[in-house]
């Protein structure tokens, strides 16, 4: 019965790591995209209030990004806005996703 209850424990605790590896509709900018090597760079949009107390000379920080497909950044430019999916596997974060918006 002990076993038992430590088996579901493990299980349940494994379902919420592979849950939060994989980030769900994120947004941002694209900064720079490298085609030869599959990697894009994104801005994150920053989802803070108005007044809130960061300055505003503070840039927000590009994160790079393996992408799982390269047919993936034909439809995207540097600048572009996006939402994007992220997949981290053995601590290499990959989009799995990518939607220019309009």
């Amino acid at each position: 019965m002990k076993t038992t209850r430590i088996m579901i424990a493990v299980a349940a605790i494994a379902l919420c790591g592979s849950a939060l590896a994989q980030q769900q509709g994120s947004a941002g900018t694209i900064t720079g995209i490298n085609r030869l090597t599959g990697t894009v760079a994104i801005t994150p949009t920053q989802s803070g209030t108005v007044g809130s107390n960061a300055p505003a000379s503070v840039p927000a920080l590009s994160e790079q990004f393996k992408v799982k497909d390269g047919a993936l950044l034909d439809a995207v430019h540097a600048g572009d806005r996006v939402t994007y999916t992220v997949a981290e596997t053995g601590g290499v974060k990959t989009i799995t996703k990518l939607d220019r918006q309009k």
